[in-house]
């Protein structure tokens, strides 16, 4: 299996401390070491930076950690592999264009029978069932709304609908987002946290790190963090229920 890791802010925001753990478990405190991938959200532009090699060691995995990108929506996955190799075109996270918007998708799991869905005019670049899944899912996305949405909720929560039938495939936790939503879905194993005033501190489980949020942030700030498994051990993280989905904007829990 994999891990993900996502971010929700109502400001931009960097996640150097979380990324900084979750790179731990790509090849030193965890098995996830067949490549990793992060994806930032700048205004209506996004940057994607992959690697098919373990993110503990990964030269652009340290580069992102000292290069402190600030977002208001952020995508993140380590990869151990089960279907397709390790190869850059199989890492994650995927990005397709729709309705001028980026929209970005990354999967923790396996699915089976998956070649059985029709796909429409999205077609996968590697070989894993996961870009086959959020192919499948841009072209439902297509089909449905063959004009721009007015409503980006509403496209969210039939996304959520889709994540539901393709977790009678398998195990599918993802995340998605167009930068300005983030979607959690989970099959299994998926946690959240919000973190806004008053700030405490905050210390990372895979590294011996401790950060003060309190002097990092404005009382203002609206921070929500999502991960497969939680990266700090001295708050309080909301697990997820099996087919239970979350919707966050900019920091905010929408249902």
């Amino acid at each position: 299996m994999c891990e993900l890791l996502g971010m929700s802010a109502n400001v931009p925001t960097d996640i150097i401390f979380s990324f900084t753990g979750l790179v731990q478990r790509g090849g030193t405190t965890g098995p996830h070491k067949d490549g990793w991938g992060i994806t930032f959200y700048e205004g209506k532009g996004c940057r994607t930076f992959k690697d098919p090699a373990p993110s503990s060691n990964s030269k652009i995995a340290n580069l992102v950690m000292e290069y402190p990108i600030k977002s208001c929506s952020v995508i993140s996955h380590i990869r151990q592999a089960n279907r397709g190799g390790i190869k850059l075109e199989n890492t994650h996270p995927f990005v397709r264009e729709f309705w001028g918007r980026n929209i970005t998708f990354a999967h923790n799991g396996q699915l089976s029978g998956y070649k059985s869905l029709s796909l429409g005019d999205f077609m996968p670049i590697g070989e894993t069932d996961s870009e086959y899944a959020f192919c499948w899912i841009m072209g439902k996305l297509k089909q449905k709304y063959p004009n721009k949405p007015k409503n980006w909720q509403g496209v969210f929560r039939y996304m959520a609908k889709l994540c539901k039938e393709l977790d009678e495939l398998g195990v599918f936790n993802a995340l998605v987002s167009d930068g300005v939503h983030v979607l959690a879905y989970c099959s299994n194993n998926l946690s959240w946290i919000t973190r806004k005033a008053p700030f405490g501190q905050a210390s990372l489980i895979d590294k011996d790190v401790t950060v003060n949020f309190s002097e990092e942030t404005t009382d203002n700030d609206i921070v929500t963090v999502i991960a497969t498994r939680p990266l700090t051990d001295n708050e309080s993280w909301v697990k997820l229920e099996s087919k239970q989905w979350v919707l966050f904007k900019l920091g905010v829990k929408l249902n």
